[in-house]
């Protein structure tokens, strides 16, 4: 068996995470109603089913394979993503609208700091924190579209 890598537990929680929001992201782009919430889901579903295989090759181009963990967190999120439920609902209870920080700090800031990551592991996760820094900006749109229209008719 080949040295175990530091960041080998980054990638994993990668993997694990992206095919969990692939699954439950797809599960609510077929119960919405809405086609332009629809075509959000749909961007950041494909994205991250792409992370979560590319992830899982890279563990396994180093010799390794995915360790799927409790999936309590996936049956929390498709029960919120099924529920009949207004979107802008399952956007707040998945806090999804937080994603986007701007110009703060945020939860890749850190994933650099081990400078054993080889060159092909760093070009994948330079990808993926560029993805998913956009995902954030496109759920906070919605979000906040969403937000709008409960807001403008009370007004």
């Amino acid at each position: 068996m080949p040295d175990k890598p530091s960041y080998l537990g980054l990638l994993n929680a990668i993997a694990v995470a992206e095919g969990r929001a692939h699954r439950y992201l797809t599960a609510w782009a077929a119960t919405t109603s809405r086609d332009d919430v629809r075509g959000v889901l749909l961007t950041v579903a494909a994205r991250e089913g792409e992370h979560a295989m590319s992830f899982a090759r890279r563990i396994n181009e180093l010799g390794f394979e995915v360790r799927e963990r409790d999936a309590d967190e996936l049956d929390r999120a498709m029960e919120i993503v099924t529920a009949s439920c207004p979107d802008l609902e399952k956007m707040q209870a998945l806090k999804l609208q937080r994603l986007d920080t701007g110009d703060r700090p945020d939860i890749f800031d850190e994933m650099f700091k081990d400078h054993s990551i080889d060159i092909a592991t760093g070009a994948l996760l330079g990808r993926y924190i560029a993805e998913e820094r956009d995902t954030g900006r496109l759920l906070r749109r919605c979000y906040e579209q969403l937000e709008a229209e409960v807001v403008a008719p009370a007004q």
